[in-house]
């Protein structure tokens, strides 16, 4: 009788994200990671905690790959921007895995990691304490949430709708009675989401900059 597979925890993370991003959600499972990997479900079982360890794993993934300079900028607004932006690229390129990042707290490496090195830098502005967390918080969910609306669009095209479709609605809506909506209806045709995505960035760290201690900016 052969011995049973083993496996490293990256290979684990990987398969379990890669079959989120093939199939959904839903379709993550302890039997079907394991037919994926060409073993028996009660293997991996030594390595997983049934569905949580499944979602963990898939979080971990998708951090692991967020890619920024092992070095710090020496500007902490910098750092700010270059690590919001990369865990941005990151999370949106699986757009499939967007909830459970959004309803999930993990405490792996990658995501401690993560989250130290952006402490660390929003420090350096002077924060500490409640105003670090707030800090810490507006950032991580600008983040979350641009790359929860770009999934909440490409859910409305698998679905057969159209974000398009929604922005055109917008556009001909009675400009007398809406005419912001429009207006935002029609930049958002014409928009492109990492322009926006770095704009709105711009004007976040803007602010934190603004309520930084004069020493620390």
């Amino acid at each position: 009788m052969p011995a049973p597979k083993k496996f490293s925890r990256d290979q684990l993370a990987s398969a379990a994200l890669e079959l989120a991003d093939d199939k959904g959600l839903d379709a993550l499972s302890m039997r079907a990671l394991a037919a994926r990997l060409g073993t028996g479900p009660m293997t991996l079982y030594n390595y997983v905690d049934g569905r949580d360890g499944l979602e963990s794993l898939v979080i971990e993934a998708v951090v692991r790959h967020a890619a920024y300079p092992v070095e710090p900028a020496e500007d902490w607004r910098e750092e700010v921007r270059v690590l919001a932006e990369s865990y941005w690229a990151t999370v949106r390129r699986h757009p499939q895995v967007v909830p459970l990042i959004v309803a999930r707290r993990t405490t792996d490496e990658p995501t401690l990691a993560f989250g130290e090195r952006m402490l660390e830098a929003l420090a350096r502005g002077g924060r500490s304490g409640r105003d670090l967390l707030v800090a810490f918080r507006l950032v991580v969910g600008f983040v979350i949430g641009f790359a929860q609306s770009e999934s909440g669009a490409a859910s409305l095209r698998l679905s057969g709708g159209s974000a398009d479709e929604v922005i055109e609605r917008g556009r001909t809506l009675p400009e007398g009675r809406y005419p912001r909506v429009v207006e935002i209806a029609t930049a958002s045709a014409q928009g492109d989401r990492s322009e926006e995505f770095r704009a709105g960035l711009d004007l976040l760290v803007a602010g934190l900059s603004a309520r930084s201690r004069p020493a620390s900016a």
